[in-house]
């Protein structure tokens, strides 16, 4: 499979790419810097420069021609503030989405948020970014030339993976590594009978194959 990730240098999305190229996939990665390539390269994948926040959808669907799935695990990330959430963490998703759409690449996985809600009230950065994840999913819940899985993990940690997790619709709050996070996607990208699912995750006594099996669709 040709697999192209958005926010590619992320923490979960180098994890990601290991595991895909590791198992014999191509693996493209969105990156914003042009420094952040070699740490793609040693990831086993192909850096794509791109500025998800100032292309235009036909650039980026360019980018996902001939793809198998895309991925979108990009993030404002930590310390950035709300204005930042609403161009990233909704805009960039949004934009990618349709640019998946335009190119014709079905099979799409969202990492999101537990407590993502675009009604989500508050002033708070965070209720910002609930919000923003929130309108992001609920627009790419409205594509039907998407095969989609919103997947929302807990808190996110640095612990190494157990490969053990609880993914349900409905998990309730709960810590997951990334490790762990990286590996249900790999498995979901692999799983297109997941579409049509939003699910949460948080770590759990059921290996990750097993889970996503039993999410899936017949």
């Amino acid at each position: 499979m040709r697999i192209v990730i958005a926010g590619g240098h992320g923490q979960i999305a180098l994890r990601l790419e290991r595991l895909l190229a590791a198992r014999g996939d191509e693996v493209a990665g969105i990156i914003r810097h042009a420094e952040q390539g070699d740490d793609l390269r040693e990831a086993g994948a192909e850096p794509v420069l791109l500025d998800l926040e100032s292309v235009s959808v036909e650039e980026v669907a360019a980018h996902l021609q001939g793809a198998d799935a895309a991925v979108f695990a990009a993030g404002a990330g930590p310390g950035s503030g709300a204005a930042r959430k609403d161009t990233v963490d909704k805009g960039a998703a949004i934009l990618f989405a349709d640019a998946a759409v335009r190119a014709g690449v079905r099979r799409h996985v969202v990492v999101s948020s537990m407590g993502a809600d675009p009604a989500r009230r508050g002033d708070d950065v965070f209720d910002a970014y609930l919000r923003a994840k929130g309108a992001a999913d609920a627009h790419v819940r409205s594509l039907d030339a998407l095969d989609w899985t919103i997947l929302r993990p807990g808190s996110l940690t640095n612990d190494p993976g157990t490969g053990l997790v609880r993914l349900e619709a409905h998990t309730g709050r709960g810590a997951v590594p990334r490790d762990d996070v990286a590996t249900v996607l790999a498995e979901l990208v692999d799983t297109p009978a997941t579409a049509g699912l939003v699910l949460e995750l948080v770590s759990g006594s059921t290996p990750v194959s097993v889970a996503v099996k039993s999410v899936a669709g017949p």
